[in-house]
């Protein structure tokens, strides 16, 4: 199981980060332009990983944002970091709850009188990353991660859109992943849940369109978030924690699996200035669309030919 994320973990990838202890290209500066200026924007599960990067880069594009979360003290404590109370708050927000998910959209409104951006980035993997076989489903886990990563996601679009079709303008964002648009890359619950993440997105998409509300999907490849790394250890069968383990973790993201060349790895920062794009006016006719930040893993599968 898995097959497209197997690898040999002892032998770096030709072509990919380079060797061990190499450092990765540095991302080049872009905090400058401001392309979310006086927008407000609700991010879930944003206290850690590709949340709080994405918080951290729509303050610096000038956005005010509510950090939604079930991590209360990350998540005050991210908040504290990004500035005064009316650049970023944090509210607590179980998106398996829509009742949550409606009070986060509503203390935008109340606090900045709109909302401009709602990013339904809250996910879990469920399941583990070593595989099993599917006679072995787990059907309390299946429905526990449908209820965050698609149910809460459409609680999100749903209270979005409440919000912003009447001004007939807004952004709805939602986190799927290379896992929902290639079998075998994930989990079961979580693949699946993924690509009906994107379902999602289309359905929403094709109605809200005349009403001034863009919704799109972004499909990260895997990355060493602190989800990412409880991941990696799993597909490597390491326990949880191990100082010893950090360099096998570093070495699996950054040049097993890495699928670009030239010292370019991954980060949580790719996947925020990304959808700062989508956000920004600069993506104001785009909607519907599913962009995949993957360096290219979801358009290959290679040949299973060995040489003779």
């Amino acid at each position: 199981m898995f097959r497209a994320m197997r690898v040999l973990f002892s032998t770096a990838k030709s072509g990919a980060a380079g060797s061990a202890g190499s450092p990765s290209r540095p991302l080049s500066a872009s905090s400058d332009s401001r392309r979310l200026a006086g927008k407000v924007a609700v991010i879930t599960g944003a206290a850690s990983g590709i949340g709080k990067v994405t918080a951290a880069e729509f303050v610096r594009n000038g956005a005010k944002v509510v950090l939604a979360d079930v991590q209360d003290s990350l998540g005050r404590a991210v908040a504290a970091e990004l500035g005064d109370p009316d650049t970023a708050c944090y509210t607590r927000c179980d998106v398996t709850d829509e009742a949550q998910v409606a009070a986060a959209v509503d203390l935008a409104v109340a606090r900045h009188g709109r909302l401009d951006v709602m990013f339904n980035n809250a996910g879990i993997t469920g399941g583990n990353y070593a595989g099993s076989a599917i006679e072995s489903l787990d059907m309390a886990d299946f429905d526990r991660v449908m209820a965050v990563n698609l149910r809460g996601v459409a609680a999100g679009i749903k209270h979005a859109a409440r919000a912003m079709a009447p001004r007939g303008a807004g952004c709805i964002l939602c986190t799927s992943s290379t896992a929902g648009a290639l079998g075998g890359s994930g989990p079961h619950a979580y693949s699946v849940s993924k690509t009906a993440v994107v379902g999602m997105v289309r359905s929403a998409a094709a109605e809200l369109a005349a009403r001034g509300v863009r919704v799109n999907a972004i499909s990260p490849y895997a990355i060493a978030t602190p989800m990412g790394a409880r991941s990696g250890r799993e597909m490597l069968g390491l326990p949880p924690g191990g100082a010893v383990d950090e360099e096998l973790i570093r070495r699996l993201f950054d040049e097993d699996i890495n699928e670009m060349g030239g010292g370019v790895v991954l980060r949580a920062e790719d996947v925020a200035r990304a959808a700062v794009f989508l956000a920004s006016d600069d993506a104001r006719y785009i909607t519907g669309h599913n962009l995949m930040v993957d360096g290219g893993f979801s358009v290959v599968k290679p040949l299973n030919v060995r040489a003779c």
